[in-house]
């Protein structure tokens, strides 16, 4: 179950970086309505999520919902560092706490 557990933690982070990749498409500017969708970095987002996807079901024949639904928090914590990390974003005390209080809630629930 552990392996599982792992696995899931990859998924939703993987899920993160494909967020991170959406939000750079995001921020550029295009031609055309049509390249502001159909272009690699929108394209290859999509893919991620759907391979994040693929592994999540995958682990959930394994884990339970209630497990699964707490390891999803962890796209929350992953989002922020890697917005801070890739794209600078500020991370404010209010972020950091909210962070960390999800971080609380997940230990308490496995506990």
């Amino acid at each position: 179950m552990t392996t599982y557990i792992f696995i899931f933690l990859f998924s939703s982070f993987i899920s993160a970086l494909s967020q991170i990749l959406l939000k750079t498409a995001a921020g550029k500017q295009y031609s055309s309505w049509i390249y502001e969708y159909l272009n690699v970095r929108v394209i290859c987002a999509y893919g991620i999520f759907f391979l994040a996807s693929l592994i999540t079901v995958f682990c959930y024949r394994v884990l339970p919902l209630s497990v699964g639904a707490m390891l999803e928090a962890s796209g929350y914590v992953f989002v922020t560092v890697l917005g801070r990390l890739i794209l600078k974003e500020s991370v404010s005390r209010q972020k950091i706490l909210g962070m960390v209080l999800v971080v609380l809630g997940v230990v308490i629930v496995a506990v």
